[in-house]
């Protein structure tokens, strides 16, 4: 099992990608009809108290990795893949934090579809004088 608590110990963006991508494993089951669980779990007051927690402890940053700041639409990824089973017994862990991280759109995808182009550009630090000759 994944947690946040070692992925904040990766150094890198892209280490910290490799660490959770899902190469196309969604789920190990779909929600199908059973979508209105999903749905009635991610508008509970409970759920939206930890995302707020989650968004301070990350501040704000895509797979809390300072600098990358997301901004609007953050997506408060489930390191551990949510099933219908989960859910439908309020599965504890689905809300705790060392299972969740803040993460973009487009890295949230790329996280469940393996897809590195789906990546936000790598930012270059730059330093003072870096272009003079």
């Amino acid at each position: 099992m994944r947690t946040y608590s070692e992925l904040i110990t990766i150094p890198t963006f892209e280490e910290r990608f490799n660490y959770l991508k899902l190469d196309g494993r969604i789920a190990e089951e779909t929600f199908g009809f059973d979508r209105w669980m999903n749905q009635r779990f991610y508008h509970s007051s409970e759920w939206k108290r930890i995302r707020d927690q989650v968004i301070v402890r990350d501040l704000g940053c895509d797979l809390a990795f300072e600098g990358c700041e997301i901004g609007r639409g953050i997506i408060i990824h489930h390191i551990n893949p949510v099933v219908l089973k989960d859910l439908a017994e309020l599965n504890p862990e689905i809300y705790n934090p060392d299972y969740l991280v803040c993460t973009s759109h487009r890295t949230h995808n790329a996280i469940h579809y393996g897809d590195r182009s789906l990546l936000p550009p790598t930012v270059i630090q730059r330093s003072r004088n870096d272009t003079c000759p």
